[in-house]
């Protein structure tokens, strides 16, 4: 009988061990899942500076990206409404990236555009005649008076330098009544322009700069067309 019982308990004792070595695994194994989860990285963009709900939509729904609002929290995109600071690219470390270039002022603003553009046609002037005759007020104010000392009457349309869709725009044939403490960028305007069906249009290409070095675009090859709801007379 003493005999049975050290073989009953001993059996025990390798159900046990059994069981134990079981469990073991079972922890290794989740251990293992823990870490596999863990190791997936999560990709954060910070949306601090972005009052546009369909980038954080986008963001968050189609890329899974997990969005932040925190300046001190550390991110792998960056995507903000306007220009970026020489300090904080200075910051930025080799993973990060952002939505803007430095520099990108040079063209996305009116008086710098016009700048540039005038630039080029004094150097390249067959190259650059694609755009209208340009001057920047007020500092280019006395040059710009001297278009209306003629007796043919000229038209010309004027832009505040920093605004957008069609903010402060108007048309003018008379230098008086002009702000000349107000920043216009001031173009010879087109009387007779192409048409589609008797109607002012224009035609916009998107790209997408996706680096400099080497310089690397994407093309959206559909484009848009925008059309005036009313005949051009």
């Amino acid at each position: 009988e003493c005999k049975e019982c050290k073989e009953n308990e001993s059996a025990e004792e390798d159900d046990d061990d059994d069981g134990n070595e079981e469990d073991e695994e079972e922890k290794e194994e989740q251990g293992e899942e823990e870490k596999t989860e863990e190791s997936k990285a999560v990709i954060v963009a910070n949306v601090l500076h972005t009052q546009y709900e369909v980038v954080k939509n986008v963001l968050q729904n189609n890329f899974n990206y997990k969005l932040s609002i925190e300046e001190e929290e550390d991110w792998d995109l960056y995507w903000a409404d306007t220009g970026v600071t020489g300090a904080m690219l200075a910051k930025m470390k080799d993973y990060q990236k952002i939505n803007h270039y430095p520099g990108m002022y040079c063209i996305s603003r009116k008086n710098h555009l016009g700048r540039n553009l005038m630039r080029m046609f004094r150097i390249l002037p067959k190259e650059y005649n694609f755009f209208p005759h340009t001057w920047l007020l007020p500092v280019e104010w006395g040059e710009f008076r001297k278009q209306f000392a003629g007796k043919k009457s000229k038209t010309f349309i004027l832009k505040p330098e920093a605004l957008s869709q069609g903010k402060g725009i108007f048309l003018t044939r008379t230098c008086e009544g002009i702000d000349t403490e107000q920043h216009y960028v001031a173009q010879r305007y087109i009387t007779k322009p192409y048409l589609i069906e008797g109607l002012k249009f224009d035609l916009r290409v998107y790209v997408m700069i996706y680096g400099c070095e080497p310089l690397t675009f994407y093309i959206y090859t559909e484009g848009l067309v925008r059309l005036a709801t009313e005949p051009y007379i």
